[in-house]
C-alpha cells in the first residue's frame, strides 16, 4: 500500500483515501470500528458524502482502497497519515495528548523511512510533540502537518480544488508530503507546522465568529420586531462588500466551536471575540425558545423540530444544536417530536409527516431544501428562511 489512513473510515479518513484511490494510489484505511471497516470494503459509504458513494464502488471493486481494522497493515505503507485530531473534554479544555497518544499507541507498526502526517485539527505545539515521541522512539520517520481544510459534504470537490497547506520541521519532510499531496492539487502553501497549526484554528474560528455576529444581528433585528432576512438580502444586493454576511442559523457541528475554544486556550482564554461568539451561538436555542414562550403556552403543546442534523443535506448529528433545543423543549412543552430524513441513527426520531401531523407548532432546525416542499398547517419557526416566509419569531 502507498497510503494508510488511521481513523480512515470517518468524515474526515475516508473522503481523502477515496479521492488518493480515485488518482490511482492503492489506500487502506485503517479504523477501529469493525462495522464501518466491513462496510467500507462492501464499497458502500457507512455516511453521506456528496458524490463519494460511486467512486467508493469503483476503487473498491478495482482492489485500489481496502479496509483493514488491522495495525498491521500500517507498517506495510510509505505514507501514515493521522486523522485523528485534539478533542476538548466536557469543560471545553484541549487535550494535546490525545494525538501523541494515539501515535504511541501504534508505534510499534510505525517503520523507518516513512511519512507521518497528521491531518485533523492540532492544539499549537502537538506536531512538535508528535516528534518527540518518534526522537524518542529512536525512529526515523519524517513528520509533517497537513490540515483538512474540506466542508463535510463537498469533500470530492474541495479535495480537488482547494490549495493544500503543507508543513513539516525540515525540508525533507515538507517536501514528501509537498509531493503526496500533488496527487490531489498542484495549489501548495508551504508554512511551519506551527503557522499550519494556527492557519486551522483561525480559519475555524474566523467562520465561527461570522456565523456569531450574524446570529447576533438577527437578535437585533428579531427583538425589534423586524426581518433580518429582508435586511440582509437588501444590504448585500449587488455590493460585494457584503455579501459574504451569512444567514442566521446553528453554527453547530464538530469543529467550528470545538476549534474556537482550542484557540482560546492556547492564548490562556484571552480570546474575548471567540468567546462571545460561543454565547451567541450557543445561546441561540434558548433566544428562540424564549420568544416561542412569549407567544405561546409550550405547556399545553407538542413542539416538533424538523431536522436533528448539524447542517442541510447531512446525516451528521455529532454537536447539533438541534438536541439541544430539542433538550430545552422537553423541560418547557408537554411533547416533542423530532425528524430528520437523513438521520439514520437516532431510533428516536419519526418520518416528517407525523411532526406535521402531531404537532402544535413546528420549528426548523436543519434547513433540508427538501423541507421547502411541505406545506405545515400549524405556525413555524424558521430561522433558516426555508419556507420563504421570513425568519421574525
Amino acid at each position: 500500500m502507498e497510503i494508510v489512513i488511521i481513523g480512515g473510515c470517518g468524515h474526515v479518513g475516508l473522503p481523502l483515501g477515496i479521492a488518493f484511490a480515485s488518482r490511482g494510489r492503492k489506500v487502506c484505511v485503517y479504523d477501529l470500528n469493525d462495522e464501518a471497516v466491513a462496510t467500507v470494503n462492501s464499497g458502500t459509504m457507512p455516511f453521506a458524502e456528496n458524490g463519494a458513494s460511486d467512486v467508493l464502488a469503483e476503487v473498491v471493486g478495482a482492489g485500489l482502497l481496502v479496509a483493514s481494522s488491522d495495525p498491521s497493515v500500517i507498517s506495510d505503507a510509505q505514507n501514515v497519515i493521522v486523522v485523528i485530531g485534539t478533542p476538548v473534554d466536557e469543560h471545553l479544555n484541549p487535550s494535546p495528548q490525545a494525538v501523541p497518544l494515539a501515535i504511541e499507541a501504534v508505534l510499534d507498526h510505525l517503520v523507518d523511512g516513512q511519512l507521518l502526517v497528521l491531518r485533523s485539527t492540532l492544539y499549537p505545539g502537538v506536531t512538535a510533540m508528535v516528534e518527540k515521541v518518534i526522537a524518542r522512539a529512536g525512529r526515523t520517520i519524517d513528520v509533517a502537518f497537513c490540515p483538512e481544510r474540506i466542508a463535510e459534504g463537498y469533500a470530492m470537490t474541495e479535495l480537488f480544488q482547494l490549495p493544500q497547506i503543507v508543513s513539516g520541521r525540515t525540508d525533507a519532510a515538507a517536501g514528501r508530503a509537498e509531493e503526496l499531496f500533488r496527487v490531489l492539487t498542484d495549489k501548495i502553501v508551504r508554512t511551519t507546522p506551527e503557522e499550519a497549526e494556527l492557519a486551522k484554528l483561525f480559519t475555524n474560528a474566523w467562520r465561527y465568529i461570522k456565523f456569531a455576529t450574524a446570529n447576533q444581528f438577527y437578535i437585533i433585528a428579531n427583538d425589534f420586531g423586524l426581518d433580518f432576512e429582508t435586511i440582509r438580502k437588501a444590504l448585500a444586493f449587488e455590493y460585494p462588500r457584503a455579501q459574504d454576511m451569512p444567514s442566521a442559523g446553528f453554527a453547530a457541528g464538530p469543529c467550528l466551536f470545538k476549534d474556537t475554544m482550542q484557540l482560546a486556550a492556547f492564548n490562556n482564554n484571552n480570546f474575548l471575540l471567540g468567546h462571545a461568539g460561543m454565547m451567541v451561538n450557543e445561546g441561540l436555542p434558548l433566544y428562540l425558545v424564549a420568544r416561542i414562550e412569549q407567544r405561546f403556552d409550550l405547556s399545553k403543546m407538542t413542539v416538533g423540530i424538523l431536522g436533528m442534523a448539524f447542517k442541510a443535506e447531512s446525516d451528521d448529528t455529532r454537536s447539533s444544536l438541534s438536541y439541544k433545543l430539542k433538550r430545552i423543549l422537553e423541560f418547557r412543552a408537554e411533547k416533542v417530536l423530532c425528524s430528520d430524513p437523513y438521520v439514520t441513527t437516532d431510533p428516536k426520531l419519526v418520518p416528517d409527516e407525523q411532526v406535521l401531523a402531531e404537532s402544535d407548532l413546528i420549528v426548523v432546525g436543519a434547513p433540508h431544501r427538501c423541507y421547502a416542499a411541505l406545506d405545515p398547517q400549524v405556525p413555524v419557526v424558521d430561522i433558516w428562511n426555508v419556507f420563504g416566509k421570513g425568519v421574525r419569531v
